[in-house]
């Protein structure tokens, strides 16, 4: 089995006042609070999710 590449990112925007499909991606990555850093598995989909809020994300060096 091998290693699946991970991105790290953190949720420095909030949500509030965002389009519903913006807030969806915020919840589909897996964030609750502000400032949050998850890790997310590096798939086509996740990457979609990251460009569409782009602006309310910071990628995390690891």
């Amino acid at each position: 089995m091998s290693k699946q590449e991970t991105i790290k990112i953190k949720l420095i925007k909030s949500g509030i006042g965002r389009m519903k499909k913006h807030k969806l991606c915020i919840q589909g990555l897996g964030f609750r609070k502000l400032n949050q850093t998850v890790t997310v598995i590096d798939t086509p989909s996740n990457r979609g999710m990251i460009n569409k809020i782009s602006d309310m994300l910071e990628v995390v060096e690891s």
